[in-house]
């Protein structure tokens, strides 16, 4: 019986899919008419969908997108009104339910207005949103899904969101890591991830320490680049590792997702050298199973600075010239 044999369906890795929560927003537009916004976003980082509670307590110092406080679960937990942030205009009695979602080692709920169903799609179908669009939601667009009556399923960057509103911790990145951390050079390391914020941070951690960072926003482009360091090596007599030392990987991305990217790495005879962690948002034992099951050398949730510096120096491969 193989590995895969013993794995659920929900845990199989390779197929380049992911389910969503399809869900709906709706707006109130000046001629009377309502607009349906048709929204999606990943099962994985969603704990529950819950109808609004009845006491959501104001924040003092929040920002106007969030509506205030709630306890769920006996957990104490920020509410985001989605419809503030997309400056939408509700029709009246809208805001029926939370999707109350963990990711980045946080717990938020989110109003939206109807919750749907669950979809199970490719994220090779996952296309890049049209910019009038992408230019109305602020880029905060993962990417768009063509549903049932030609509609498009709009998949949003709930990083992004968080993050412009001030709502992502990234643990240590204020002070000086520590100099506990045994240094085993400076490396030369390629990071994926669709969203520009996380893009961003980790480069700014990994740039501080020392390194050199390239980027992919996807496994596509990720294995275009590598492919092309391969004829390079080639040519100059090199060995990949004289290139690359270590990747980063993020989980969702549209067009080819990390487990994707890092099962076909390590099946490579070449590329299968490099060392993969896989960083993600998400924190739950199936995503850490996933990262094993496709051969990933380590897994770390976003974005804990001194995690991620001590990762890299244990697992990037030490070349004398680096």
């Amino acid at each position: 019986m193989s590995k895969k044999d013993f794995l659920p369906k929900v845990l199989e890795t390779g197929a380049n899919e992911l389910e969503i929560i399809d869900f709906r927003m709706y707006e109130l537009l000046d001629d009377g008419s309502i607009y349906e916004w048709v929204l999606g976003v990943n099962v994985a980082k969603v704990r529950e969908v819950i109808k609004k509670p009845e006491k959501i307590v104001k924040s003092p110092g929040s920002p106007p997108e969030v509506e205030g406080i709630a306890k769920i679960r006996g957990e104490v937990v920020p509410i985001v009104n989605l419809a503030k942030w997309m400056k939408i205009k509700e029709p009246e009695n809208a805001g029926k339910y939370v999707i109350v979602m963990e990711f980045l080692r946080e717990i938020v709920g989110v109003i939206v207005h109807d919750a749907k169903r669950i979809r199970r799609i490719k994220w090779a179908d996952i296309r890049k949103p049209p910019p009038s669009i992408e230019e109305r939601l602020g880029g905060k667009i993962v990417g768009v899904i063509e549903i049932e009556d030609g509609n498009l399923l709009l998949l949003l960057d709930f990083e992004g969101i968080l993050d412009e509103l001030g709502m992502i911790k990234i643990f240590g990145i204020e002070e000086e890591i520590s100099e506990e951390i045994e240094r085993t050079g400076r490396y030369k390391i390629l990071i994926l991830d669709d969203s520009p914020v996380a893009r961003k941070i980790i480069r700014r951690i990994l740039e501080k320490d020392g390194h050199t960072v390239y980027e992919a926003a996807n496994g596509i482009e990720a294995l275009e680049f590598l492919n092309k360091l391969l004829n390079q090596a080639k040519e100059e007599g090199k060995d990949i590792t004289d290139y690359i030392q270590l990747i980063i990987s993020d989980i969702e991305m549209p067009g080819m997702d990390g487990l994707t990217f890092t099962k076909k790495l390590k099946e490579h005879p070449i590329l299968s050298k490099l060392p993969v962690i896989i960083n993600t948002s998400l924190s739950d034992k199936a995503t850490v199973d996933k990262a094993k099951f496709v051969n990933a050398d380590a897994h770390l949730v976003k974005f804990d600075a001194p995690d991620l510096v001590k990762l890299v120096h244990k697992y990037a491969i030490k070349k004398e010239e680096v």
